[in-house]
């Protein structure tokens, strides 16, 4: 029993994980149309920052503050000064995100070096939770509150603010988001901030569960791909569901049959390609 309880939590908390990663790739997508192929790398660069922060005698509060800033920094200046000059060629901006890819692994590989650096949990988290005869490992029930968290904000921000209108205007239809006004150019900045944003604070809270190493862009990019396109492409309650549904296949794939857990990973979203292309919760766009 204690197995499936176990295991049960660490689906939930890597659901969300996958939360803060996707939510942000989606939104990107969702705007832009582009596969941004750096946005593993932007989740292991935040871990890479987190770690030099808490190795210079830091909480993880500033850690995860600091790679916030940095990676969303970064974020704004691959789409100003990259994505925006391939502008209308949409195989050459994905291209682009590749490259930059592998550019951003050589880089962490030659500052960092190849080998695993660990990241704490803070000390006060540490400890397991004992409730109803179970042990919790306390780390990832906060994870999990911070992915609700997260979600909650980012459904304000979608639905209650006007950068959140104009996002969702923009995934509807962005040319008629742009007949009435709304700055385009500015937009695109402002999503792929956030979204390089999301994926530094996933880099950081993931850190204590994960670890920073050379492939962790690789091993993260593919599960951020199927989320977005089992949920469907702009969908925030699309990209949340998703992310817990592949958690839980993730998780428990590599604990019950590990030499089919990538089958069964990919599985629904071969189903979801073949049988509803706009994804569980995604609308078709013309």
């Amino acid at each position: 029993m204690q197995f499936w309880v176990i295991q049960t939590l660490n689906s939930l908390a890597l659901g969300g994980l996958l939360f803060m990663l996707s939510s942000g790739f989606a939104l990107i997508f969702g705007l832009m149309r582009i596969a941004n192929l750096t946005h593993g790398s932007l989740f292991m660069i935040g871990a890479y920052i987190a770690a030099t922060v808490l190795k210079a005698g830091y909480s993880l509060v500033v850690a995860a503050i600091v790679a916030m800033i940095v990676v969303g920094i970064m974020g704004g200046l691959i789409e100003r000064f990259i994505l925006r000059a391939l502008s209308g060629n949409s195989q050459g901006q994905v291209l682009a995100t590749l490259g930059l890819s592998f550019i951003a692994a050589d880089g962490c590989l030659m500052i960092w070096g190849g080998d695993p650096i660990p990241i704490n949990a803070p000390e006060m988290l540490r400890a397991p939770l004992e409730m109803l005869g179970f042990s919790f490992p306390t780390y990832r029930l906060v994870v999990l509150g911070i992915s609700i968290i997260i979600g909650l904000l980012l459904y304000l921000l979608m639905e209650r603010t006007r950068l959140g209108a104009m996002i969702r205007a923009g995934v509807d239809d962005m040319q008629m988001a742009r007949a009435v006004g709304i700055p385009a150019s500015l937009l695109f900045t402002i999503v792929f901030s956030l979204g390089a944003l999301l994926a530094g604070l996933g880099g950081t809270v993931g850190g204590p569960m994960l670890n920073a190493y050379p492939g962790l862009d690789g091993d993260m990019l593919p599960l951020a791909l199927i989320v977005v396109i089992l949920g469907g492409v702009g969908s925030l309650v699309g990209t949340f569901v998703a992310s817990f549904i592949i958690g839980f296949i993730y998780t428990f794939g590599i604990a019950l049959v590990p030499d089919l857990a990538y089958v069964i990973l990919f599985l629904p979203m071969v189903l979801v390609i073949a049988f509803r292309p706009s994804g569980l919760f995604g609308t078709m766009r013309a």
